[in-house]
């Protein structure tokens, strides 16, 4: 199960990507309009608590439910529904108990949020402690931990901090630490006293995606 915004005219690449791999994806909008929320004059709708219960009630009754292996989400309209989030989560997890919570928390990039404040708190001290895998850029790892990342060693310190509140496995998508040509991701994951990390080079690409 996927919950994402659906953007009409840029970016709709969740699912697709994991299409392209082969991978059954069933589709819940979090929002549907014309364009980025972000930039003036979009036009659409924005979900809220009562359309999520609804769309999960509506699953819940033909036993839609039982079957999803993986939750993934990412951006996210309103507060009230991803308040509700947490909720998914445990009605998903009451059918399948290994049910896998992958979270994009999106709040924006590049020093500018995208999303109201408050979304910090909710992903921090609700959403967070729910997912397996957590992957924030690196403006996000910064708001979510309150830290600043200049160098390698602060974003595993930043890591480790959001490993702390409970989530095993942590991807920092993207850090932009001075370098002209490449982004660096950091990968992480806690089992029981085990550590896994891994540095991964990205190819810099100076252009703008929407």
């Amino acid at each position: 199960l996927s919950i994402q915004g659906h953007v009409v005219s840029a970016c709709d690449i969740a699912a697709y990507t994991l299409q392209i791999l082969g991978i059954e994806v069933c589709s819940l909008h979090s929002a549907q309009v014309s364009s980025p929320i972000s930039q003036p004059g979009w036009k659409g709708q924005v979900l809220h608590q009562k359309e999520l219960e609804e769309l999960m009630g509506g699953l819940a009754a033909k036993s839609q439910d039982r079957d999803f292996t993986h939750l993934l989400t990412g951006y996210i309209g309103s507060s009230s529904f991803l308040s509700h989030i947490p909720e998914v989560v445990r009605q998903l997890r009451q059918h399948n108990s290994n049910l896998v919570f992958v979270c994009d928390p999106v709040l924006g990039d590049n020093g500018r949020m995208c999303v109201p404040e408050s979304y910090v708190d909710i992903y921090r001290d609700h959403i967070i402690p729910l997912a397996d895998i957590v992957t924030p850029n690196q403006y996000e790892a910064e708001l979510l931990t309150g830290k600043p990342i200049l160098d390698a060693d602060d974003a595993w310190t930043v890591i480790d901090n959001i490993h702390s509140m409970g989530c095993p496995s942590v991807f920092l998508s993207s850090a932009h630490l001075g370098y002209d040509d490449y982004l660096l991701g950091f990968a992480s994951r806690v089992s029981g006293k085990k550590k896994t990390t891994a540095t991964l080079k990205c190819p810099l690409v100076h252009t703008s995606f929407s």
